[in-house]
């Protein structure tokens, strides 16, 4: 362990359910030298109930990432500490389906407050802290790479993460820290129930690709393995990606 540091963790945001709770599930059978799992969310009782159930030893963290004082907080904490981040798992999100004009101020804050401004705040905070081998897999969305009819919002927050998970894979590869922007389609997750609580239906389509949780976290873990820059799970969000993104993937080579 490098001098000054005090422990090697891994840092997942939204672990209380969902994608990031399956990430705590499966990075505690295959993280390697790793001394602590922080589980982040805003609720206390499921991240504790995690915890118990995991091998690797936890931190409980219970803090809203949308509050300010919760970030400093936070950061505090990782400053006492002087830990190496050898993962960051930026998971907590939210979204609603609705047409833009009948979504809530509120409800647009809300989302563009989690989505973009709290996890470009994490990495922020944790960036200091990640060394050569560390790794940051950043949720965004295949909603990222087209806008979304009554997804407006959600798709575009999302756009916004794989753009900056894009652009630090480039500023942070010669430091050796890995970037993976995880841009999975439609997946079984309480995400998905709570974004479409007020539609009338899911639409035919996202239901015949939908994903199941745990293939999209064993694929996010290993495509992050293997330093690649963005992770699909499916053949259809692969046709999307390739269709939508190749060519700024060739004017990315030219800058």
């Amino acid at each position: 362990m490098e001098k000054g540091i005090t422990m090697n963790i891994a840092i997942i945001t939204g672990a209380s359910s969902g994608m990031g709770r399956e990430f705590a599930v499966q990075l505690d059978q295959s993280l390697g030298k790793t001394d602590e799992i922080w589980l982040l969310a805003r609720r206390r009782e499921p991240l504790e109930e995690l915890a118990a159930s995991l091998r690797t030893k936890t931190r409980v963290i219970a803090i809203d990432l949308t509050v300010e004082s919760s970030l400093k907080q936070f950061e505090e904490v990782l400053s006492i500490q002087n830990p190496k981040i050898t993962v960051l798992v930026n998971c907590a999100g939210i979204g609603s389906h609705k047409l833009f004009a009948r979504q809530s101020r509120e409800e647009i804050e809300a989302m563009v407050q989690l989505n973009i401004v709290a996890l470009t705040r994490m990495t922020m905070i944790c960036l200091p802290y990640m060394r050569k081998g560390s790794k940051l897999l950043q949720f965004s969305s295949g909603a990222a790479f087209v806008p979304q009819q009554a997804f407006a919002v959600y798709a575009a927050s999302k756009a916004y993460v794989y753009s900056l998970s894009r652009a630090l894979e480039r500023e942070l590869r010669g430091k050796g820290i890995t970037v993976t922007a995880v841009c999975p389609g439609p997946v079984n997750t309480p995400f998905l129930t709570h974004a479409y609580e007020n539609a009338i239906r899911i639409s035919l389509l996202k239901k015949l690709t939908m994903a199941e949780t745990s293939c999209v976290v064993k694929k996010a873990i290993d495509d992050c393995k293997s330093g690649r820059s963005v992770s699909l799970c499916g053949l259809p969000i692969r046709l999307l990606y390739l269709s939508t993104q190749g060519v700024q993937n060739l004017l990315m080579k030219c800058f």
